[in-house]
């Protein structure tokens, strides 16, 4: 009699694990990717940046355009609520198409940049572009040069893409520059002689010209930087008070800590969140959509809103 317990317990125990790992991959693939949508909300004053130069950025990264996981009219919602967090600039942190065997329909294949028309921000929309962006164009990879089809898709509907430039925006009367660096693993896919940069950190093969980008800035007016990968930050210059950046997705899965996905060296150094590295500030948003598997758990998809200077009224 006590065996059969002791069987019966032990079956029930498995059915009951059974049950439960169903139930969180059923989460993890068909609610916290598609239905979850978080605002993740820092307050800084790094250094460089005056006090009294009060200004909202709303930050997306990581939409990985696909279906059925993230087809247009996610997107249309997350632009939604992107324009109703009041930002005074919108930027765009790279990774707009992707694709998986689980899809039914690649980034390419979807109109990924048509809901993108939609967002407002008085200060515009300014975007980066990210490795995927590069990677799902064959021609712009067997060339190693874009156009991509993704710089024609962003500028189609209005964006302003910084590629290895940068911008001077005006706040309150208040001056500041917005750089946008180009991808840093743009062609790690490519033959290594063809390469434009190598990196030693093995991050890939980017188009990114760190030393360019300063250059485009022209006075001591504070300046903002967009990158893709966080790897960059260690060579950014004192010069810029903030690094913003996405390609982690936050490891896509966090259980207690472990994030086994990293896209990169910097991804698993700064998964999310805020850091300072060497003096110089860092924030890395976990993103929005997913990579290679259609996998979130414990890091659901979010919008970055960033307000920099003295305490402002919240409209959102």
């Amino acid at each position: 009699m006590p065996a059969m317990i002791n069987r019966r317990g032990v079956l029930k125990g498995l059915l009951g694990f059974g049950a439960s790992l169903t139930a969180l991959g059923a989460y993890a693939i068909g609610v916290e990717p598609v239905l979850r949508l978080d605002v993740a909300r820092y307050r800084i004053t790094p250094p460089g940046w005056p006090a009294d130069l009060r200004l909202r950025i709303v930050a997306l990264a990581d939409i990985h355009a696909n279906e059925p996981w993230m087809p247009p009219s996610r997107i249309a919602s997350i632009v939604e609520r992107a324009n109703s967090l009041g930002g005074d600039v919108i930027v765009l942190l790279g990774d707009y198409v992707g694709s998986s065997r689980f899809a039914l329909r690649s980034g390419r294949e979807t109109d990924w940049s048509g809901p993108l028309r939609a967002l407002r921000a008085p200060l515009g929309i300014h975007a980066i572009l990210g490795n995927h962006d590069w990677w799902h164009d064959e021609e712009a990879m067997r060339r190693m040069q874009g156009p991509t089809f993704v710089h024609h898709g962003l500028r189609g509907v209005g964006v302003n893409l910084l590629e290895n430039d940068a911008v001077r925006l005006v706040h309150g009367g208040r001056p500041f520059w917005l750089a946008g660096l180009g991808d840093q693993m743009a062609f790690n896919v490519a033959p290594r002689r063809r390469s434009r940069h190598w990196h030693r950190d093995m991050i890939g093969w980017g188009n990114d010209d760190l030393p360019g980008t300063m250059g485009r800035i022209m006075d001591d007016a504070p300046a903002i930087l967009l990158a893709h990968e966080p790897d960059i930050i260690p060579r950014v210059p004192e010069r810029v008070s903030l690094t913003l950046c996405g390609h982690t997705h936050g490891g896509q899965v966090n259980l207690l800590g472990w994030r086994p996905a990293s896209g990169s060296p910097g991804s698993s150094r700064h998964p999310r969140g805020h850091y300072v590295v060497g003096g110089r500030d860092l924030l890395v948003s976990s993103g929005l959509g997913c990579s290679i598997a259609p996998i979130r758990f414990g890091v659901p998809p979010e919008i970055m809103v960033v307000e920099l200077g003295g305490p402002a009224p919240s409209n959102a």
